[in-house]
């Protein structure tokens, strides 16, 4: 039987392909490939706001340093992005999207970790809803748990009119497992 934590996906902008990461650039590349799509104005990136790098870069060092607490052995020093089950919201970011599908047998469960929402919301001072989930990284057993106890957001929280989680992100701390993608 199927979990839905089964298949991790990543959603992309098709002619970009997928695991295009502005994380991986230099500061003055990845504002410059933001600044670019900000002209075209043709996909949610588009929308990003001028800090949006800099707390980027914020939060990924926070999950890093968080999931190695928990044991976790990163390999990236930035994630690639994935999403726990298929999630059509996603799909609507990008002009012609397309998506690829992992199991999540092929990864090393150690460079995994996860955060109940998107990593922004997750951890940002203005979302004070006492949710359990707020400001934590997961590994994938915890993960688990959260998923038994509320379910996927994306199917709970379609419109995000129950707040800013609308599905569950993975950061993927490992390229390895990443060429071995299914694309739909």
């Amino acid at each position: 039987m199927c979990s839905p934590a089964d298949y991790l996906y990543h959603y992309y902008e098709k002619s970009r392909g997928p695991f295009a990461n502005l994380s991986d650039l230099s500061e003055a590349q990845a504002d410059e490939v933001l600044e670019s799509i900000r002209k075209q104005n043709e996909v949610m990136a588009s929308r990003r706001d001028q800090g949006y790098l800099v707390r980027r870069r914020e939060l990924e060092g926070l999950a890093r340093e968080l999931f190695l607490l928990k044991g976790g052995k990163p390999v990236r020093k930035a994630p690639h992005y994935m999403v726990v089950g298929p999630c059509d919201w996603l799909s609507d970011w990008y002009k012609e999207s397309a998506f690829v599908q992992i199991p999540i047998s092929q990864f090393k469960l150690d460079t995994l970790s996860f955060s109940y929402g998107d990593l922004f919301p997750t951890f940002s001072p203005r979302v004070n809803d006492g949710k359990e989930y707020r400001r934590q990284i997961y590994t994938y057993q915890e993960i688990l748990e959260l998923i038994q106890k509320y379910g996927l957001p994306q199917e709970w929280n379609r419109d995000g009119s129950y707040g800013p989680e609308r599905y569950i992100e993975v950061q993927v701390w490992d390229d390895g497992p990443l060429g071995r993608t299914v694309e739909a």
